[in-house]
C-alpha cells in the first residue's frame, strides 16, 4: 500500500515522538510544512525544560514562526501525533495555521472534537480544518509503552 503524504510526514512527527520517549518525557512529537518542507520542529519537553508549556506543538510553531519571520502560519499543516490539549489547540488558533493532522484521540484532554472542538469552533476569529486518526495505532502504541513502563516504576 502507497503512503499518502499525510502518513509520510505524521512518520516525521512520530519520529520526534520516540525521540521524547527515549528522553522520558510524554512520547508526543510535531511539525509544521509549508509548501512541501518543514519549517519547525518539536518533541515534547515539558520534564527537561521543567516548563508546562513546552509541549511539542508549541514548539514546532516558535520554530515554524521563527523560520518564517512571521506569527501567522498561513498556508501551513501541522502534524501532532496526539490530538492537542487545550493550550496547544488555542495556540494553533491564533498562529492561525489552517490545517491540523493529528494521529492518537486523547480522551483526556483532547481539543480538536474529543472533549473539546477550539479548533473548529464557530465563535473563533480563525477555523482549522482537523484531519484525526492519521497513523493513530502507531501513535497510540508508543504512548501505551509509555505509560505501560511508568505505571510498573
Amino acid at each position: 500500500m502507497m503512503q499518502t503524504e499525510h502518513e509520510r510526514y505524521m512518520e516525521t512527527a512520530l519520529r520526534l515522538a520516540e525521540r521524547a520517549y527515549e528522553e522520558d518525557e510524554v512520547p508526543v512529537g510535531a511539525i509544521v510544512v509549508k509548501d512541501g518542507a518543514v519549517i519547525g520542529k518539536g518533541y515534547n519537553q515539558v520534564e527537561r525544560l521543567n516548563d508546562p508549556t513546552a509541549h511539542a506543538e508549541i514548539l514546532a510553531i516558535t520554530a515554524a514562526a521563527n523560520t518564517l519571520g512571521d506569527k501567522r502560519l498561513e498556508g501551513c499543516t501541522l502534524y501532532v501525533t496526539l490530538e492537542p490539549c487545550p493550550m496547544c489547540a488555542g495556540a494553533i488558533v491564533l498562529a492561525r495555521i489552517p490545517t491540523l493532522v493529528f494521529a492518537a484521540y486523547d480522551p483526556k484532554a483532547g481539543a480538536s472534537g474529543t472533549l473539546y472542538n477550539i479548533t473548529e469552533d464557530d465563535r473563533l476569529n480563525h477555523k482549522v480544518h482537523v484531519i484525526p486518526g492519521v497513523l493513530d495505532a502507531k501513535s497510540n502504541a508508543l504512548l501505551k509503552a509509555f505509560f505501560g513502563a511508568i505505571r510498573k516504576v
